[in-house]
């Protein structure tokens, strides 16, 4: 049915969901969302591509909320956990009507059955991924999927997991209607038709945007109007300023870490003299609750908490969580001017500005080996993020030019072209094993050719030639079979996981990560093993993204090689690998090693070169994999179970053995731990019979840890 009307009371959507919308300020629809609604309200599968701010998540969420409001259960799929919150909380707004939102993240070797009592579960796509392998009874409730941000199909880490869910739900629940969510892409209409959706593509935006190139002093947006820019110093801080004395805030976008620092440094004495005294005060105090909420005050954060009362910041992967998202806040609540950042914070995160600045539209290339350009996609992601709905009339997003072939190259390369089609990476036989192992463990497919049916609903398969999937079918169930992961009965072509298989899929490793563990089990027995030799055993696996390797780092990593010496239990030697991936991953397990042993993360910072966000990146990846090797331990009734317990634990809290019981309490991390133990609290008997009074008086202890400590320890 077609409703020409934009006023949301015109469209068949509960009075209660109009009134909550309406306090929210939301009366009328944009044009895409009036135009997407109807279908979405119909149940109808819809693939709906508009630009960044545009309304996506608000189709998304009434066709959510008719499905549950009916009695139906939701799932909403993202591919960030920083996106998985932001959804949470729009969607907690509804829990009024009497519906229940949960968000559903991190454990990956669970079920999750208590998801069954919620009507609304916000997860990640690996989470996702994680609950059909572990065949979790509820899933088969759903009644409405929403992938969001689904071009990121073309991402090969993400995309494979995502791709194979909704091929999964299609074959699971072929009534369950499916929303997807895109970027403007080139082959959308590609992405329907895989979906057999309806497709709804605009280019409409709420503020409208003026894109333009940045040369001599005056950016020539491609209307041919230009805009002259009072020159400061140089063109980055000309622009910035110019926003600023508008009252304005800008975004930039540079290609590496270092260039977001250095261009904050750089930025935030011209910014401080343009603030009010009113946003002074206010970012010296929020400044100073920044510091205040690191337990590990380090340098990182000494600087990012000075850039705060400068009213500047960097963003970009090696800040921790926490470090991000204050910097997020005090930018959407006004305070912080402007952030200098790498394309990652374009990625689906709402925080736009009113005129975006992209540097960089070249960056190195890992997989290449050198300098290439950045896609047209990512790029026109990041421009999306100028013009604030509900503050900015229009958005400004420019590119910089170094000289005039420059400006007409931008133009032509970037402005007036469409962002690239997208393409499946499933293809990739490290995406394909895993996940056929999965669909085979969690009894999904029983033979190949229901296994060549499941894949064949892929969006990889609509991509590829069906000799190219079979010939790589083929391949990983040959891999599978060798390693003892799977067997298949000849009298019948059934496919059977064992127990190694099941518990593999359930573990979410790599199987080719399992035969690693697996192969490390069986060499521990026959060897005297330091704790490191563990520690290298799960940096040796393809779930371990290791560190690069530089010039100073040779000497002391081959020193650690020679300590170690007959020891290891992972022998680098026997596997395709290079010398140079071995040291890689000796120098990844030396990180965890300094965790371990409470080295700061001011040391590890500055001997790995690496921030907060690694740490936390390399110890969580670190902990599930020495989990996942104490698991493997079990189901081969090897010696080595307590051991390993102990080290997924010391790498989760980051401390020697002797504080595992201080740091199991609230509250209590690595840096607390250390202090009571100092002070003569070894264990959690020596603290049930502390003296409360005393135990405030010991430093980063104070009256609210002793209290919440004696509570815990009471209970």
């Amino acid at each position: 049915m077609i409703n020409n009307s934009d006023d949301i009371k015109s469209f068949d959507i509960p009075k209660t969901v109009v009134e909550i919308l309406s306090k929210e300020g939301i009366t009328k629809l944009y044009p895409p969302q009036a135009k997407a609604l109807p279908a979405a309200l119909d149940g109808e599968n819809l693939v709906l591509a508009i630009p960044t701010a545009s309304g996506k998540s608000l189709v998304a969420y009434l066709s959510i909320l008719r499905s549950v409001l009916s009695g139906g259960k939701a799932l909403y799929i993202v591919p960030l956990r920083a996106l998985a919150s932001e959804k949470f909380n729009d969607l907690k707004k509804f829990e009024s009507l009497g519906l229940k939102v949960e968000l559903s993240m991190g454990n990956l070797d669970s079920p999750d059955p208590k998801l069954n009592d919620f009507d609304i579960i916000i997860a990640t796509s690996e989470k996702t991924d994680s609950l059909l392998r572990h065949r979790s009874f509820w899933l088969k409730n759903i009644t409405v999927i929403v992938a969001d941000e689904i071009h990121l199909i073309n991402d090969s880490s993400r995309g494979p997991t995502l791709e194979l869910i909704l091929a999964r739900f299609k074959l699971l629940n072929p009534k369950a209607q499916i929303i997807a969510l895109s970027a403007t892409i080139q082959n959308s209409i590609e992405l329907a038709s895989w979906l057999n959706a309806k497709h709804i593509q605009s280019d409409w935006r709420p503020v409208k945007l003026f894109e333009g190139v940045f040369y001599n002093n005056q950016i020539k947006f491609l209307d041919n109007s230009i805009k002259k820019i009072p020159k400061v110093t140089d063109e980055i801080t000309s622009l910035v300023l110019d926003s600023i004395k508008e009252g304005a805030q800008v975004l930039i976008f540079v290609n590496t870490r270092r260039s977001t620092e250095a261009l904050a440094r750089r930025l935030a004495k011209p910014i401080e003299r343009l603030l009010s005294s009113a946003d002074q005060k206010s970012l010296k105090t929020k400044a100073t609750d920044f510091i205040s909420s690191h337990t590990e005050v380090t340098t990182l954060a000494k600087e990012i908490s000075s850039l705060i009362s400068s009213g500047v910041a960097f963003h970009h992967a090696g800040l921790s969580d926490s470090q991000r998202k204050s910097i997020e806040s005090n930018f959407k609540n006004g305070l912080i001017k402007c952030i200098i950042a790498t394309p990652t914070l374009a990625a689906g995160i709402n925080l736009p500005a009113r005129r975006v600045i992209v540097r960089d539209v070249s960056r190195f290339d890992v997989e290449l080996g050198i300098t290439a350009p950045i896609p047209i996609l990512e790029i026109k992601q990041m421009m999306g993020r100028a013009g604030r709905p509900k503050y900015d009339t229009i958005g400004e997003a420019v590119l910089i030019a170094k000289n005039s072939e420059m400006a007409d190259e931008l133009r032509e390369g970037y402005l007036l072209k469409d962002a690239e089609p997208i393409y499946s990476k499933l293809g990739m036989e490290r995406a394909l094993r895993t996940h056929i192992l999965a669909a085979i463990a969690s009894e999904f497919v029983s033979n190949e050719p229901e296994l060549e049916d499941y894949l064949s609903k892929t969006f990889y398969a609509l991509q590829s030639e069906s000799y190219t999937l079979s010939n790589q079918i083929e391949k990983v169930l040959d891999f599978l079979k060798e390693h003892e992961l799977i067997r298949i009965i000849p009298e019948t072509s059934r496919f059977i996981a064992s127990e190694f298989g099941k518990r593999t899929s359930d573990l979410y490793i790599d199987p080719e990560s399992a035969v690693i563990l697996r192969r490390a089990l069986e060499r521990a027995d026959k060897v005297k093993i330091p704790l490191f030799a563990y520690l290298h055993t799960i940096c040796s696996t393809p779930d371990m993204l290791t560190f690069y390797l530089r010039r100073n780092d040779y000497e002391w990593v081959e020193a650690k090689i020679t300590e170690i010496g007959e020891n290891f239990i992972h022998k680098w030697f026997e596997t395709p690998i290079g010398y140079d991936d071995f040291l890689s991953q000796v120098k990844t397990a030396c990180m965890l090693d300094d965790w371990i042993s409470e080295r700061s993360e001011e040391y590890i910072s500055n001997k790995y070169n690496i921030g907060p966000g690694d740490i936390r990146n390399k110890v969580e990846t670190g902990k599930w994999l020495m989990h996942s090797m104490h698991e493997l331990a079990r189901l081969f009734k090897s010696d080595y179970q307590s051991i390993l317990n102990k080290l997924s634990l010391r790498i989760k809290y980051g401390v020697d053995e002797e504080l595992l019981s201080l740091v199991s309490l609230r509250g209590i991390g690595r840096v607390r731990a250390r202090t009571l133990f100092k002070h003569g609290y070894k264990d959690k008997s020596a603290l049930k019979k502390a003296d409360i009074t005393k135990l405030s008086r010991i430093p980063s202890i104070g009256p609210t840890i002793a209290t919440n400590i004696k509570t815990q320890l009471e209970e």
